[in-house]
């Protein structure tokens, strides 16, 4: 049984980049950048996206016939949508800190990080052997949540992993293993900004007699497999 998945990431909607938290309009930039990366596109069967309004704007950008898949909506942070994070993190700075340390922790009353996680992976768990190639275009939190899943790495790690806007994750789960491919984003402008929650980390394939890796952020390379499944899970 083969089933293969690539996540697009839209752009905009990352706590660790973007000004507001929840779902918010895209910017001038941001469908710009969209725009310009419907060459990115791989051949698909099937195509979905996140039911936010960002997801709605990119899918149009990318000229993308994606239907609504509700499983793929964003992590739901309660009532600190519409709030920077800086104002988030001054008003609440022990509820901050936990959510950025503890999986299970939900101090805006929505949901937890392992509950994405575990929806996140009942959604790939759900997809038929049939269904071909998918694309699904969703949140990046979304995307580190089916990473989680696919490595089987802790879900304390979800936010050591950067996913740039408009980056691609393909998943392709044969064998009962899932293998984890992350292209580079080429559509979007390069910058120096940093990920301020997110650390150098590693990808590995489930499979050790077929051991690849991509990178995530910086930072030297880990020396043995073991090392590398996590490197910044520490």
């Amino acid at each position: 049984m083969t089933i293969r998945v690539t996540f697009l990431c839209a752009p905009g909607g990352d706590a660790t980049v973007d000004p507001l938290l929840g779902d918010v309009p895209l910017s001038d930039l941001g469908l710009h950048r969209a725009a310009a990366a419907q060459a990115m596109l791989p051949p698909h069967e099937l195509a979905v996206r996140a039911p936010s309004i960002r997801c709605s704007q990119t899918a149009a950008a990318l000229g993308l016939e994606a239907a609504v898949e509700p499983a793929l909506h964003d992590l739901g942070l309660g009532t600190w949508c519409g709030r920077t994070v800086d104002e988030v993190a001054a008003a609440d700075p022990h509820g901050f800190a936990a959510w950025l340390k503890d999986p299970d922790a939900a101090p805006h009353g929505g949901e937890s990080v392992r509950r994405l996680c575990r929806r996140t992976a009942n959604w790939l768990g759900s997809m038929a052997p049939d269904t071909g190639h998918t694309v699904a275009l969703t949140e990046a939190a979304v995307v580190r949540a089916a990473l989680i899943h696919a490595l089987g790495v802790p879900a304390r790690a979800f936010w050591h992993l950067a996913v740039p806007p408009l980056s691609t994750v393909s998943l392709t789960l044969e064998g009962g293993c899932w293998d984890v491919r992350v292209d580079d984003v080429d559509a979007a402008p390069q910058d120096d900004r940093r990920w301020p929650h997110s650390r150098p980390a590693m990808l590995v394939h489930a499979r050790s007699d077929q051991s690849a890796s991509h990178r995530f952020g910086g930072g030297k390379r880990p020396g043995t497999p073991q090392e590398a499944a996590f490197a910044a899970c520490r």
